[in-house]
């Protein structure tokens, strides 16, 4: 096998040939290692990369720089940080190291993980493998590239207002938010919003990663009986006629496997209006120099610190029982999962990703930061291309029910024009 097509191996068929002595696991790290020296120069998915790494089972790791791996940069993009270095590895990174995973290197985000680019002041942009210039999504917009562009087998992220389902949405690959906790994190997360999650090329890698990351086993599929599904498509924000149709072709083909799907309403503005003030407050939390961030990230911490704790749980109340009217409600007695687009906009320039909390930054988080609130896990799953650059479709599940929210997800992912795809220009 070419060592290129050694770096777009799956998690499960690299676990398979190492088993059976078919493959040298280092192959698939060398072949990702040479993708990295080929291709981020210009994508600029990681800050920092082990050319020594190495890998017992075959699978190789990417780490969202918001996470510890001990020995690499921890920088969290902001210049408070940017000389530190961690001294001992996340809970996940030291679970995936005793899988055998090998650990590439740290991927880039946005500062503080707080915006919904990859952009920041110590390193340079990432792009989207799929046309330079144009955002990855964020916050884990270098984890979701990395796996796009066949420059890791899987990557962690992290999700606190959909930060691994919208890059994994903007890139084309799989992404996973667990239920909150269900990968341990060995950091403060005050609101409780916050989720360690998984990116892959396929569902199976990403069960296979969230399986590793906290500590479980996936139980029997029930995923052949008829379920009822609740399709929410857009809202008073309105939402680009791409998302919306992506969604309902995944409705279409759930529709002709015989599953029952149901339009609902979406109300997404009153957990916006929360979220602002929940995350102004955990900005201002971060124990670094406020005068070292960046301008828009130094005014949004500095609003943070003038908050009152009042406001800060009249804001999280409001937005909590907004999403579980959106969500929750729906799922516990309704549905079995929900589905709606990933995101309410298409993926755009570098230049012109929105604000953070600004009013079309909501537009576009509109059908993830719900979820977030409701405390329940969701998948992004690879919905084709409009114009050449992908489209995502969100999977809502149970309350800690991942594995069966995977099960279902595989589903969407076999439709005809759903899946990853390579994007162009990557294997030669």
């Amino acid at each position: 096998m070419r060592t290129d097509e050694l770096a777009w191996l799956s998690a499960t068929e690299i676990l398979f040939r190492t088993l059976a002595r078919e493959l040298d696991p280092q192959a698939v790290v060398r072949a990702h290692l040479e993708a990295i020296d080929r291709f981020d120069p210009r994508i600029h998915a990681y800050i920092f990369v082990d050319t020594n790494a190495h890998s017992s089972s075959g699978v190789d790791l990417a780490v969202k720089d918001s996470q510890p791996v001990a020995g690499m940069p921890w920088t969290y993009a902001t210049p408070s940080w940017k000389d530190r270095i961690a001294t001992e590895d996340a809970v996940p990174v030291a679970r995936a190291r005793r899988a055998g995973m090998g650990v590439l290197g740290k991927t880039n985000l946005p500062e503080l993980a707080a915006a919904i680019g990859t952009t920041n002041t110590l390193f340079p942009p990432t792009n989207n493998p799929w046309r330079e210039g144009i955002t990855p999504g964020g916050s884990s917009g270098g984890s979701a590239a990395a796996v796009a562009a066949g420059m890791t087998t899987v990557a962690l992220g992290e999700d606190m207002g959909g930060s691994v389902r919208i890059p994994a949405s903007c890139c084309g690959v799989v992404g996973l938010r667990p239920t909150p906790d269900r990968i341990p994190c060995e950091m403060v997360d005050a609101a409780g919003l916050s989720s360690r999650g998984a990116l892959g090329r396929s569902v199976a890698d990403v069960r296979y990663l969230f399986s590793v990351a906290s500590a479980t086993e996936p139980r029997a599929s029930s995923s052949k009986r008829v379920r009822r599904i609740g399709m929410a498509v857009d809202s008073s924000l309105g939402a680009d006629a791409a998302c919306q149709a992506a969604c309902r072709r995944a409705a279409d083909g759930l529709r002709s496997a015989g599953h029952v799907v149901d339009e609902i309403a979406w109300d997404p503005e009153p957990v916006a209006d929360g979220y602002a003030v929940v995350r102004r407050a955990s900005m201002a939390s971060f124990p670094a120099d406020l005068s070292t961030f960046g301008p828009g990230i130094r005014q949004l911490a500095e609003q943070g610190k003038s908050l009152t704790a009042m406001d800060y749980f009249r804001a999280f109340e409001s937005a909590t029982n907004a999403a579980n009217r959106a969500v929750n409600m729906q799922l516990q007695t309704a549905y079995d999962f929900l589905i709606t687009p990933t995101l309410g906009m298409l993926p755009m320039a570098i230049d012109r990703v929105p604000p953070f909390l600004g009013d079309e930054w909501r537009r576009y988080v509109q059908f993830v930061l719900p979820v977030s609130f409701a405390k329940v896990p969701a998948v992004s799953v690879p919905a084709g291309q409009h114009d050449g650059l992908p489209v995502g479709v969100q999977l809502v599940g149970q309350l800690g029910e991942e594995y069966a929210l995977l099960d279902f997800a595989e589903q969407i992912e076999s439709i005809t024009g759903f899946g990853f795809r390579r994007p162009p220009g990557l294997d030669n």
